[in-house]
This record gives C-alpha cells, structure tokens and sequence, in this order.
C-alpha cells in the first residue's frame, strides 16, 4: 500500500513541476506526430548453466544384461532355382578356307577340274588369287563321222590391295580352247573325204585386266582391258579398252562422265568362203572414242538419269568415219512403295564386235570372218517390277530395237572349190551375216523364294524380227525360256535344277559356184527344231570342308541342234568331289 502512494506521489508532483514550468516560461506551442510501428521483442529466458547433480540414495543403478542367439539347423529339400536371361541363340559364323578343289569324271570321258587359292597380306589389305579350271569332253557323235572332242581350259591370277580412299588391281588370264568343226552327218561324203578333213581349230587367249577405284576424288574409277587373242590358222586379234569414270556433285545432283577408248585389230589369213578362190587375207581395224556425260536426279520415288553417248567411230582400214550420238535416258518410279515400281529408257550405243565375242557365243566360226561394229541406233523399253509378295518378285518389260550391221550367225556355203589347210568349207561352219534389224520384244521374269533353303525362278522371252533385207532372222528364236531351281534339304544334302527352252529358228543350206555372186547360190532355208535341255545336280556334304556331288545333263536324252548340223551329246552324267582347305 505504501509503495502505490509512493508511485503517486511522484507522479502528482511532476504533472505540477509540469503546469508551473508552463506557466512560467512562454514558449509557444508546437504539435509534434511520432508515428512508430509495433516492434514487439522477446527477452532472452534463463537457462541454467549446469546440470545439477542428483544425490538419492534411492536411484537404483541399472544391471547390464547381454543378448545371445541360440541356433538350430532345419532339415529341407528346397533349392531355389537361379534365373537366366533369355537369349538369342547364335548362329555360329561358317569356317572360311582360303583354297578349294573339285574334280569330277563322267561319260563321254568328260572331265571337271576347278582349284582356286587365295592368299592374304598386311592384314587382308593385299590378297593375291589364283584360279584354274578345266571343262572337256572326248566322246563320239553317233550322227556325225568326225571328232566332237572339246576342251576349255583357264588359268587366271590376280592381284589386289586396298587402302582406306583408294582400291586397285590387276589380273592376268590365260586360256586354251579346242573344237572340232564337226557339223557333217553320215553319208554326206565318202570315206576318203572324210579321212582327209581335219577339223580341229584350237583358240588361245592372252588378257591382262587393271582396275582403280578412288573414294574421295572426281576420278571415280577406271579399267584397263589388253588382249591378244588367236587361233591355230594364223589368225590374230588384239585389242585395247580404256575406260575412266569422273563423277561431279552439283548442288544436289550428280554428274557422271563414262569415256571409252576402243580399238581393236586383226586379220584372218583366208579369204571368206563366199569366195570359191582364196585369194587374200581379211584384215580389219577400228577405233572409238566415246564420251557418255549423265545427270543423276533423285526425287522421293523418282530416280532419272538424263544424259547422252557421243561416239566417234574409225575404220582405220578402209579410212572411213562417222559421228554417232545416242540417248541414254533411263527413269524408274515406285508407284506402291516395293509392290509396284514402273521403270524405263531409250538408250543407243555403237558396239565393238571382235572375233573373241564371236567365238565364246559360236566356237564353230570360220576363220574368215568379216568384223563390223554394230551401230544400235535406239533400245526403248518399260517395264513393271516389284514384290507381289515378301518371298516374290517379279519383273515384266516390253521393249523395241533398231540395230543396223547386226552380226548374224549363218552356214556356210559347201565350198569344195577351196582346198584351205583346215576342213572348214564342207558347209560344217559359220560365217557372220550383217543385217539392219527392228526386234520388239516381250520380257516376263517371277522368282519365288519359298524359304530360306529354297528358291525358284522362271522367265520366257518373245521376240518379233523385221529384216531390212527381208530374210528371216538367221540363228534367232522367236521363245526362249528356262526354269531354274535349288534346294538346300538339310545340313548334308543339297540339289539344283534347270531347263531351257529354245524355240525353231531358220538357217540356210546353199552351196557354192564358180563365178557367181553369193546371193545366187543354190540355196535352201531349213527350220531347226525347237528343244528343251534339262540338268540336274546333287551333293552331300560329309563336313565343311569335304563334299561329293553328280551332275547330270540332257537329261531327256534329246540330239538336238544346238546350231544347223551340229548334234549335241546324248544323256550325260558326271560325278566328282570337292574340298576345302587353307594352303
């Protein structure tokens, strides 16, 4: 109670210490605002600054305890079993051997030979091959009084080395052939004629081949092709094939530039057997050098290829020249992605023929031959090719040519005027008949692979003729067709098929006189049947690398005539082994 009168005590007395200064000293009056937010603190609480000690004798002390285990073993049969990933099962990669061989015997004493080896170098950056195969047949014609014998034989090397921007190689190749001029039938002549002809003409060949290919440069590629090609009459051909390849982006396109450099030279030492006097040799010499420039444009489904071939072709023997320039169009265009894809072209070209090329597609030519190039003015074809199914395709074209100096192969005339070393003249050979030919031509092709072991193929072709000299297009059918198969029937068998058909084609039987013109022989056209040839093959494979096989051929037995007067070999059957090795 004191203490509350104290406070206001004290407070009475400064109200009036207050009102007495006021009226005492005049100072005015002044109004002051303090305006002052709300800061509300906290004060700091006491805390202790130790912990006090607790003295009681009654705070009883806790007793340590220690925890232990005490285990006992289960019996049980349970094994969890351990998962594995699923996985892919390999196919294990197929042993490579760098050698092979195979040798075969059959009837007609025919004989198959093929060895190969292949070496590699600097970690596979130069590999060095060599090949030799040898086909022949030494069986008689019952048809025929002459020999039929026949031999080809191949000897070929290689060379190759590529690097990271550039490939190049070589080959050199070797070859002997040997045929017999055996188109004669019995009766034909008697005995001692036919003891007097010798009807064996051997072929030889000598080429060397160079390749290069670079990978970043305008120079895209370029091949070399040397030969030297002759026969046991004396006759000699050599030729010359250069051909560089320059390849020029712009913007988007490309531009390539394919040149050709060709020549070719020969002679044959007699005279054409339309001749009844073999007066002089026949020798021939040309040259071309040709520029095909092309643009490449690729457009979504489209691809087309624009461009053209200039040619300038020599006749270096008779001095005679000509400039040629030819389409070269080709345009392709995926109407349903690869179901359907619609193709075409127009393209020209002037072909070199050369002895060589005659005689790989007829090796009873007579040595007396006149050699022309081909002047193929324009080829125009469309087609249609695609996938009817994922294990089917097909393809289908229509196409149109007009050739002038088509080589023609025709008999020819029964010389007996000729007395020439070899038995050429006794209308058992051919001769090669120029003619100007428009050929329209239908084209069909289907390919099914039935799985991946087994495949099937069949194609036919018809062709329509119009001569410039009204003659029937000699040696050509009008139907071809085959029909290939193969079967992979498990790891150890395998078997292969094939059939070929040729329809009727036309020849000419004439016979020549002293002094009269070649057209004006006696002279009759003989239809050729048509023909079906049938082959087969089958092997067993004891392991990767040893393997037996039998091939059989003409199997119908048919004697038909492959060309006028010229009957093939009966049914033939051959039968050999292979082998794989590193060498």
């Amino acid at each position: 109670m004191y203490k509350n009168i104290y406070i206001y005590s004290i407070l009475f007395l400064s109200f009036w210490g207050t009102v007495l200064a006021q009226e005492t000293d005049d100072i005015g009056t002044e109004t002051v605002t303090v305006v002052k937010p709300y800061s509300p603190t906290v004060s700091d609480a006491f805390k202790l600054k130790s912990t006090p000690n607790l003295n009681d004798s009654i705070v009883l002390q806790k007793k340590k305890i220690n925890y232990s285990i005490f285990s006992v073993p289960v019996a049980s049969t349970f094994t969890p079993a351990k998962g594995k990933a699923s996985r892919v099962k390999k196919t294990p990669a197929p042993t490579l051997y760098n050698s092979y061989a195979s040798v075969g015997l059959g009837n007609f004493n025919n004989a198959l030979v093929d060895l190969y080896t292949s070496r590699e170098f600097n970690r596979g950056e130069d590999l060095l091959d060599f090949g030799f195969s040898h086909h022949s047949s030494r069986g008689d014609i019952e048809t025929t009084p002459l020999e039929a014998d026949f031999y080809n034989t191949k000897f070929d090397v290689s060379y190759s080395k590529k690097d990271r921007d550039i490939e190049w190689g070589a080959d050199l190749g070797l070859q002997h052939q040997l045929y017999n001029w055996y188109g004669i039938e019995n009766g034909a002549f008697d005995d001692a004629t036919v003891a007097s002809i010798d009807e064996r003409q051997n072929y030889f060949n000598a080429e060397a081949k160079a390749h290069l290919n670079l990978e970043d440069s305008f120079f895209k590629k370029g091949n070399i092709l040397l030969r030297r090609f002759w026969d046991a009459t004396e006759s000699g051909e050599n030729r010359v094939v250069i051909k560089p390849t320059i390849e020029l982006p712009i913007t988007e396109e490309l531009v390539t530039i394919n040149t050709k450099l060709d020549y070719i030279n020969g002679n044959f030492k007699n005279a054409s057997l339309n001749n009844t006097v073999n007066d002089g040799e026949i020798n021939y010499s040309h040259f071309q050098a040709g520029v095909n420039p092309s643009l490449l444009i690729l457009r979504d489904d489209l691809t087309l290829n624009l461009g053209a071939n200039l040619v300038y072709g020599l006749d270096t023997e008779n001095n005679d020249s000509n400039f040629y320039i030819y389409p070269a169009v080709t345009a392709s265009y995926r109407l349903l992605d690869e179901t359907v894809i619609a193709y075409g072209g127009l393209e020209g070209e002037l072909k070199q023929n050369s002895y060589y090329d005659f005689v790989e597609e007829n090796p009873y030519v007579s040595p007396t031959l006149s050699i022309l190039p081909t002047d193929q003015q324009y080829e125009g074809y469309l087609g249609l090719k695609g996938q009817l199914l994922s294990n089917v395709s097909y393809n289908i074209k229509g196409s149109y040519t007009a050739e002038n100096r088509r080589p023609l192969f025709l008999l020819n005339p029964q010389n007996l005027v000729r007395d020439d070393e070899k038995g050429y003249f006794y209308g058992n050979s051919f001769q090669v008949f120029y003619d100007d030919v428009k050929t329209l031509g239908i084209f069909g092709e289907l390919n099914i692979d039935v799985n991946r072991n087994f495949t099937l193929g069949i194609n036919a072709e018809f062709y329509d003729y119009d001569t410039e000299t009204d003659n029937p297009a000699w040696n050509l059918p009008s139907v071809k067709g085959s029909l290939f198969m193969d079967y992979q029937i498990d790891k150890q068998w395998y078997l292969g098929a094939n059939l070929f058909y040729v329809g009727e084609r036309e020849d000419l039987v004439s016979t020549a006189v002293a002094s009269t013109p070649p057209n004006l022989f006696p002279s009759t056209i003989v239809t050729l049947d048509s023909f079906f040839d049938a082959n087969a093959h089958v092997g067993y494979r004891f392991n990767e690398q040893l393997s037996v096989f039998v091939k059989a051929s003409n199997i119908a037995n048919n004697d038909y005539q492959r060309w006028a007067n010229f009957r093939v070999q009966g049914f033939q059957a051959l039968a050999g082994v292979s082998y794989k090795f590193d060498f």
